[in-house]
């Protein structure tokens, strides 16, 4: 069905009744249609029969001769609301508009289907309805004070022949715009305007029916949002053929004007100052003009920031409204007339210091004997200042003692002077500053040492914490009126200027103290021309000649400046050829002797000679060392580091200045055989498991030696990597005298390190792993025994590495896993074909009786 409908033409449903004079809007739409989206429309009026045109979207000259006046003046006329709908405004309708109204499109379908026109009946009915306001013609003028009561009256009845339904809207206007107040709507329920639902709940603002069609309009606590202009507005309702409601009327009356006298509360003192320990006096002042009877209910409140609300300011006093006051010991309030309060606030203090402002409730009595409170306001806060009573003193600083040189004491006294219009609960507390001494482009810029609160409490600065916490520096009082600092043991960063500060604090009512005044002394300057340290250092060798075998023997001779009684510490060091495999850097540290002649051995390492090396001290500034037994690799240059000690704070030592002598060289000249090491393997690329063999091979060179008169102490290193990137590992060593070291591994695999010949040393890998790769190479360290039975260690030989390669047998590695993998699925394999054998001869076997079946051929297909 809804395919073959077609076009659908739609106006509302009938009758429309509407009041004479009004202007009557009738609306028509069309639907499912075919052609161009905006469509046309044309409309007929017609009282009983015949239908008359009236006007038309698309053709001017449709309109009847008896409308044309009233289309030409704008009474009629059609206004398009969207391209498939428009209406017909008909502007004083008359009651001989009172008839059926077509409304027709003309067709633009492919083929003629639905409606093309659709009608409505508009009844036209007299005007019944009259809206009065008091009985005076005018508007009344109400002057009013904030939180009175007022009542409006507005009168609305109408004589329609419909059954109609009245809406009655209470607004006011305190602008250019109507604002809605409170309504009673035509369906019957109070609805109040936007800002006043919340009066409403409360009952502050109802809307009341009476006797004659009157409605009453009662506002309650009057605030100045309610000044303005009151009118009553009435609309006129009546019920559809559609059940919706329409509204065919509107009218309305101005009530009266209302004015609202606020009441305001001020305090008659502007800001003010006033001195600790005088009174204050600030009165609340309630601006109204009311004339009857009332009370007023005043609250005082402190705060100490002018943005804090009511439930964040502390309460000082009250008086109600039977004016009984709240009790306090220093502050008073008094009534001096009707619209006037009285704060006193005796003996003041510092803390007073903040902004005050007062809280006025003014109450009403009613007619049972009750009281009202009609309104409530705050004053504007007054900021008080309370100026502290300041003493007057002065401060002097003074140095009593000042350093001469670096760790001698400096002590400095902060004296209080002529110490005037003090009162028993005033202290003094101090705060000592250090102002560094900078050049005279740069700001200076002050450290805190330490300060004193009120209790007596001392708060070091960052400067002084952990010094103070040591006793090198002691912050002291020495009498009433004197503060002392003193430094234990003044150094170099301790130069400056110092300066202190006396505080004055002064005790409240409420035994707290706060700071009053602050004093600043001259500063003092803490300096001594310091010169710089200076320290010489000369090595001396004693025997200008001598062999290997022999002592080697040299002093170093000290001489300083400017170092307060001075102790030296001295540390032997030797330089070795870069040749010597033993130290890779150069220098080795031999022994070395404290300040306080401590000796001690630092890189020495050779363990034949423990006792071969001596270092003592010959005088205060001379110090002298001894190695006995010198061997060829003792070969380099030595020196003497000299280190300055003075004394320090506490009893400890202090470094002053290092120094470094002269060398002195110890040379060998050596007419014994040269020897060269290399590393050789037949096969350095392994698989896993198997055995790696290196060896280590000594050649010598030049004078021959008798094999009695040589011996060697081998290690073999190991470097993990392809480039020699990474530190070398230890992995075995074999001494002169045959005993072999081994370090711990990690792996499974093993290790051994023989003499194969007089000039061969072999290290085997047993079971070789993967992490046995890289570069191997040999150390050699040759000892030859010289004509006089001696024997004399030579420079340590480094071999040219060669890299071991440890590759994975595929085969192997796999062999074990496969044979196990194939015995382990033959067993289950065997052991599955048994289970199955057992279970179908015992356990699943049953008896199956089988029926005799006659045996027959099959008959031929031609037999058939």
């Amino acid at each position: 069905l809804a395919f073959c409908r077609g076009r659908v033409v739609r106006v509302p449903k009938g009758p429309l009744i509407r009041v004479v004079g009004t202007e009557v809007v009738i609306p028509c739409s069309v639907s499912d249609y075919d052609g161009p989206s905006e469509q046309n429309f044309d409309w007929e009026f017609s009282r009983e029969t015949d239908f008359v045109r009236i006007v038309s979207t698309w053709d001017s000259t449709f309109t009847s001769e008896e409308y044309q006046k009233r289309v030409g003046h704008g009474d009629i006329k059609l206004r398009r609301s969207s391209n498939d709908a428009v209406e017909l405004v008909i502007r004083n309708i008359q009651p001989t508009d009172q008839g059926r109204y077509k409304c027709s499109t003309p067709s633009t379908d492919a083929t003629v289907q639905g409606n093309y026109d659709a009608e409505v009946q508009v009844k036209v009915i007299s005007d019944g309805l009259s809206v009065s306001g008091s009985k005076a013609r005018s508007s009344t003028s109400l002057r009013l004070s904030e939180g009175d009561s007022f009542k409006l009256r507005c009168s609305a009845v109408t004589t329609s022949p419909e059954h109609t339904h009245l809406h009655v809207t209470w607004q006011i206007k305190s602008g250019s715009a109507w604002r809605d107040v409170l309504s009673l709507t035509h369906e019957g329920k109070f609805q109040p305007g936007p800002g006043y639902e919340e009066r409403y709940r409360n009952g502050d603002t109802r809307l009341d029916t009476g006797a004659n069609d009157t409605y009453w309009l009662s506002v309650s606590q009057a605030s100045p949002v309610d000044e303005g202009a009151y009118r009553c507005l009435v609309s006129e309702w009546v019920r559809g053929a559609d059940s919706s409601w329409q509204k065919i009327q509107e009218k309305s009356v101005e009530i009266a004007s209302v004015a609202i006298q606020q009441t305001d509360v001020v305090i008659s003192t502007s800001n003010m100052s006033v001195t600790e320990r005088d009174s204050l006096d600030l009165t609340c002042n309630i601006t109204t003009d009311r004339s009857g009877v009332f009370q007023a209910e005043v609250t005082w409140y402190f705060s100490a920031s002018p943005d804090d609300t009511l439930s964040d300011a502390h309460v000082l006093l009250s008086m109600d409204r039977d004016s009984v006051v709240s009790d306090s010991t220093l502050i008073s309030l008094g009534h001096v007339d009707r619209n006037s309060y009285h704060l006193l606030v005796r003996d003041v203090d510092v803390e007073d210091s903040g902004y005050y402002f007062c809280q006025a409730a003014v109450w009403v009595p009613l007619h049972n004997g009750s009281w009202h409170k009609v309104v409530e306001r705050t004053s504007a806060p007054v900021s008080v200042a309370v100026a502290a009573l300041e003493p007057d003193y002065e401060v002097f600083l003074n140095a009593s003692k000042t350093p001469k040189f670096s760790d001698d004491p400096t002590e400095l006294n902060c004296r209080i002077t002529n110490v005037q219009d003090t009162e028993a609960n005033i202290r003094f507390t101090v705060s000592w500053y250090y102002r560094q001494r900078l050049r005279s482009d740069d700001v200076m810029t002050e450290e805190l040492l330490a300060t004193m609160d009120a209790d007596w409490t001392l708060v070091f600065g960052d400067r002084s914490r952990e010094r103070t916490q040591n006793g090198e520096i002691i912050f002291s009082k020495k009498a009433v009126n004197t503060f002392s600092l003193r430094i234990q043991w003044t150094s170099e960063s301790d130069r400056g200027d110092y300066f202190c500060v006396i505080s004055a604090w002064s005790r409240h009512r409420n035994n707290s103290w706060v700071k009053t005044k602050d004093v600043t002394s001259a500063s003092v300057s803490i300096f001594w021309a310091a010169q710089d340290y200076m320290l010489t250092v000369e090595a001396v060798k004693l025997k200008p000649f001598f062999v290997a075998g022999h002592t080697f023997e040299m002093t170093c001779k000290v001489s300083s400046k400017n170092i307060k009684t001075p102790r030296y510490s001295v540390l032997i060091t030797a330089e070795k050829p870069l040749t010597d495999q033993s130290n890779p850097n150069g220098t080795t540290r031999i022994i070395s002797l404290n300040q306080d002649s401590v000796v001690r051995l630092e890189d020495w390492t050779d363990q034949t000679r423990v006792d071969g090396v001596v270092l003592e001290k010959v005088q205060e500034n001379e110090f002298r060392y001894r190695m006995y037994q010198t061997q060829i690799s003792d070969a380099g240059l030595y020196r003497c580091v000299v280190t300055a000690w003075s004394p320090g704070g506490g009893g400890m030592w202090r470094e002053a200045v290092n120094g470094l002598s002269n060398p002195i060289q110890i040379d060998f000249q050596t007419s014994g055989p040269v020897f060269n090491v290399s590393v050789h393997s037949d096969n350095p690329t392994i698989y896993q498991g198997e055995l790696a063999d290196l060896l280590c091979i000594i050649t010598t060179e030049g004078m021959a030696l008798e094999p009695d008169d040589m011996s060697f102490d081998v290690s073999w290193f190991a470097v993990r990597s392809f480039a020699l990137d990474r530190d070398p590992v230890l992995l075995a060593s074999l001494d002169r005298r045959g005993i072999v070291t081994q370090s711990r591994r990690n792996g499974s695999s093993d290790l051994s390190l023989e003499r194969i010949s007089l000039l061969e040393f072999r290290l085997r890998v047993h079971g070789c792993e993967d992490h046995d790769f890289g570069n191997h190479y040999c150390v050699v360290t040759p000892w030859t025994r010289s004509t006089t039975g001696v024997w004399q260690r030579e420079p340590d030989i480094k071999a040219k590495p060669i890299f071991l390669s440890v590759k994975m047998d595929v085969l192997n590695a796999f062999k074990y896993p496969l044979l196990i993998g194939i015995g382990l699925a033959t067993v289950i394999g065997l052991l599955s074909c048994l289970i199955g054998y057992c279970s179908s001869r015992w356990c699943c076997k049953k008896e199956v009786q089988e029926t005799r079946r006659e045996r027959r051929r099959l008959m031929s297909m031609e037999m058939d």
